[in-house]
């Protein structure tokens, strides 16, 4: 069977089906999965077919005529997730049919041919993307201020919660602390890479240890500037004279926009890099032991045997739990039919000592779901039900 199965709906035309189709198809490989063997995509009348133990959603295309007006219907009334989304230009009560007006639509943008957009959303209903969508901006102040404001407002108005120094850090907080805790809960850096940026030595920690976590940093290189060679393996945006409004910004529209999409699209590769990584981790430490891992099921939970031939089902998380986190795991553990209380696994470096005080104080209280800490993962299940 399919581990996740998608639906394109509506008014689709077949071209448009086959670039979503193809852009999924790119988002899905950066976590090693197959279209059409891990992943199904269903057009139209196809959904009656879906397997309903697969976590499944779907995306509806409005316009006229109505399609798929029934099992859209069906959908719903099942509460399984559709996307109703609209183009450029399109009214979304004229376009979409009333049943699905209660969602929060989504319009396709005219400088999003790929619809990267519209794929992301549908990842993260099936739980490939998380919903956080969590951007870090690296800067110099007195090089690049504008246009890290800039990055800062246009990224938060397109559903990215942003991290900005000079925003988001409380009065009386420990500022490093802080800033460390908000980079490793990030999916993607955003490095404003002007002339002086690696004279500062938090800005070169800032981008060292982004990289340590695994974490895409989408570079953004100032006109006449010549970059350090330790970034080159990075996503790049080069920026000419004209790009640029002012010494330090803001971006002309166009190049802005352009570094807004390559940070969706960086996304699920970097969350399916660091994924990689905690599972990479646990498969050793696991092995170690005596035991072995023998599945991946949906939502990417990973199959455990211990050396004592107990099963257990592991779901690696990719940034900081939280209560909510822990109640996710134990929802989609229950809809799985799990015997045993799932394993929260996750890397604690660079978590703020208060959160993972309150990490350690969940799993005392909460016994639905058990968290460990990928570094002590061997440790834990060696000795697990002790």
């Amino acid at each position: 069977m399919s581990l996740y199965e998608l639906a394109i709906l509506g008014s689709a035309t077949p071209a448009e089906s086959a670039t979503l189709t193809s852009t999924i198809d790119a988002m899905i490989r950066d976590f090693g999965l197959v279209l059409g063997t891990d992943v199904r995509i269903h057009l139209h009348g196809e959904v009656e077919g879906r397997d309903p133990r697969a976590a499944f959603a779907a995306v509806y295309f409005g316009g006229a005529p109505l399609g798929d007006l029934e099992v859209t219907t069906e959908l719903v009334s099942a509460s399984a997730p559709v996307i109703p989304t609209i183009a450029s230009g399109q009214q979304f009560v004229e376009s979409v049919p009333g049943f699905l007006q209660s969602a929060n639509g989504l319009m396709r943008r005219d400088d999003d041919p790929e619809m990267t957009v519209a794929a992301a959303a549908l990842l993260e209903c099936v739980g490939l993307l998380r919903r956080q969508r969590r951007v870090f901006i690296s800067y110099r102040r007195t090089e690049s201020r504008a246009a890290a404001l800039q990055l800062h407002d246009l990224l938060s108005s397109r559903g990215f919660d942003v991290f900005l120094d000079t925003h988001d850090i409380r009065p009386g907080d420990p500022f490093q602390d802080v800033l460390w805790h908000r980079l490793v809960d990030s999916d993607v850096m955003v490095m404003l890479d002007t002339p002086e940026y690696f004279d500062s030595r938090w800005t070169r920690q800032e981008i060292g240890r982004a990289r340590a976590k695994e974490i895409q940093v989408l570079r953004v290189i100032w006109p006449d500037h010549v970059p350090t060679r330790l970034t080159d393996l990075s996503e790049t945006v080069y920026l000419d004279a004209a790009a640029l409004e002012g010494r330090d910004g803001p971006i002309a529209a166009g190049t802005v926009d352009e570094i807004v999409l390559k940070v969706e699209r960086l996304r699920s590769r970097s969350i399916a890099s660091r994924y990689m990584s905690i599972t990479g981790k646990l498969r050793a430490d696991v092995e170690r032991i005596g035991g072995a891992i023998e599945a991946i099921g949906a939502h990417r939970a990973i199959a455990v045997r211990l050396f004592d031939d107990r099963k257990i089902w592991a779901y690696p998380i990719v940034g900081i739990p939280t209560a909510e986190t822990l109640h996710d795991v134990a929802e989609k553990a229950r809809g799985a039919d799990q015997r045993e209380a799932p394993v929260l696994v996750y890397d604690h470096i660079g978590i703020r000592e208060a959160w993972n005080s309150h990490l350690r104080w969940l799993d005392e209280q909460i016994h639905a779901v058990r968290a460990i800490r990928v570094s002590e993962a061997g440790w834990a299940l060696a000795a697990w039900g002790d």
